[in-house]
């Protein structure tokens, strides 16, 4: 039993260690910070450019889900993404004070982490506690544009209609599923029965960024969840393609 024990304490412990690094050794855009941000469960990656903290402002992007599945639609043992779209995004955001923030488990694990943090639990209470937290961390008293990527998109969501204390200017999603139900009802696919839904979305300025090409979440399912009139369609995008989207001009 003793050397069962030994075994799972050093696996974690290399996992930690492998987790720590990827973060540690993901190259950040110019001008920005590697901080991961601990909350009561997770830790939270963050890279961050606050190029003036007297700015009141301040744009704060969410991944997606990440490398939660793979090509074979089975869970992956770490969801880190693969692609950096969202963190280009991030990098091409001329703003003074711009965040990245990744999800739960997603280059740091840690005794929290479990395959249902980035499968049916994703969009969980803990979840949106711990990603709330960080917000919350990050922000402080500044006004915030909070951007979400595909499930990012429905984090954000959750985040702004469970925090009507944090001060939220415009919200902003791209690729965004917004309705789990929806969603998984859409493609015949299991419900994430340990997730919270968006039965409504925020009362708050928002523009919702959806492709023309995308299969994950196409434009006449986003039309169900989002006013049509917050919706700007770019035909050529992919799910995973913006191309050079200019969320700010």
């Amino acid at each position: 039993m003793q050397k069962c024990e030994d075994g799972v304490v050093k696996k974690l412990l290399a996992l930690f260690l492998l987790a720590a690094c990827a973060g540690e050794n993901w190259i950040a855009p110019d001008g920005f910070v590697y901080t991961p941000i601990k909350t009561k469960t997770y830790e939270i990656a963050t890279w961050q450019k606050i190029n003036n903290p007297n700015n009141k402002h301040i744009h704060i992007y969410i991944e997606g889900d990440g490398y939660a599945f793979d090509a074979y639609g089975q869970p992956t043992s770490n969801p880190t993404p693969r692609g950096k779209m969202v963190r280009d995004l991030a990098a091409n955001d001329s703003f003074e004070n711009v965040v990245y923030m990744a999800r739960p488990c997603q280059f740091i694990m840690n005794e929290y982490c479990n395959e249902s943090d980035w499968t049916n639990g994703r969009f969980s209470q803990k979840i949106i506690d711990a990603q709330s937290s960080a917000v919350k961390q990050i922000a402080k008293n500044k006004h915030i544009t909070l951007i979400g990527y595909s499930g990012g998109a429905m984090v954000s969501g959750l985040i702004i209609k469970q925090n009507s204390n944090l001060k939220f200017d415009k919200w902003i999603t791209i690729a965004g599923m917004l309705n789990h139900k929806k969603w998984t009802q859409y493609f015949g696919d299991e419900p994430l029965d340990m997730s919270l839904d968006m039965e409504k979305l925020p009362k708050i300025k928002q523009t919702h960024f959806v492709g023309g090409r995308d299969s994950v979440v196409p434009y006449n399912l986003a039309k169900t969840w989002a006013d049509e009139k917050d919706i700007v369609l770019i035909d050529r995008a992919t799910h995973n393609d913006f191309g050079n989207l200019k969320i700010f001009d």
